[in-house]
């Protein structure tokens, strides 16, 4: 599998996970703000990386693999949503690669077989909506659900970036994502978060009260974590407060000791 990716900047490396229905341009930008080397990749099903989606943990291995080749055998890890999930997934399978986690509106999934059988049903009909109404007619939708509502106080041309984004997407490449690394396809990583030994940072919005209720749960387990909510935020931190988002995941990459040490 080749996958598309965009790299800014120089320094330690930083692997960048982007959520569902984005891409690598979702974190357009943060070079300004971050004084690292930036490895942003379009995943699986998504933008430029024409392929379809496998396993979250299939996923996780690629993506190790691609670092690996790219001469970095360590780096710090930043996911968001569905890209967080990812993210959690390869510090698991990998803690000897991940210098430092930074978990963005994160799930570690849902702790019961019948929630998660409930939820593969739900993202399989959201699959077929989409390969049978297409693209645009789910962006439409999609940019309306609840868990996006406060991108809807956003400047006109941010708005119109996101949605952009969203259309550039296939439906076939989606429908793979929904179906084999949705949250009823994750296994659940509640009872493995106490093994993470790495430093890991929470980040959610005050106005995205699922994901509040998440992490504060997150947070008991994790045995290294700080966690930080966003005043007046949603769902996608980096996009509503990008400038705050960058300074406060800079001031914590820079407060990581013995990264160099790895090599990368």
């Amino acid at each position: 599998m080749t996958v598309f990716r965009q790299v800014k900047g120089e320094g330690e490396p930083v692997l960048l996970l982007h959520g569902f229905t984005g891409s690598s341009s979702t974190w357009k930008g943060l070079d300004e703000h971050l004084p690292f080397q930036l490895v942003m990749p379009d995943l699986a099903g998504h933008g430029q990386t024409n392929c379809l989606a496998a396993d979250l943990e299939t996923e996780a291995e690629s993506l190790k693999k691609m670092m690996n080749d790219a001469g970095f055998s360590s780096f710090h890890l930043i996911g968001y949503s569905m890209g967080g999930r990812l993210a959690l997934a390869l510090a698991l399978l990998y803690p000897e690669a991940v210098r430092s986690l930074v978990l963005e509106s994160t799930s570690p999934g849902l702790e019961s077989e019948e929630e998660r059988a409930a939820r593969r049903q739900s993202d399989e009909k959201l699959a077929q909506r989409i390969e049978q109404e297409g693209i645009a007619s789910f962006v439409d939708f999609w940019e309306n659900i609840p868990m996006f509502a406060s991108q809807k106080k956003l400047p006109a041309a941010i708005q119109e970036k996101v949605r952009r984004e969203r259309l550039a997407q296939s439906a076939e490449g989606l429908a793979s994502s929904l179906r084999l690394m949705g949250t009823g396809s994750q296994p659940s990583y509640w009872n493995r978060l106490q093994m993470l030994s790495m430093p890991v940072l929470l980040l959610t919005g005050t106005q995205d009260e699922k994901f509040t209720r998440i992490a504060c749960r997150m947070k008991e387990r994790l045995p290294f974590c700080e966690w930080i909510q966003f005043d007046g935020a949603g769902h996608a931190i980096h996009v509503e407060q990008r400038e705050k988002f960058g300074t406060i995941v800079k001031t914590f990459l820079l407060n990581q000791k013995g990264g160099q040490q790895n090599g990368n």
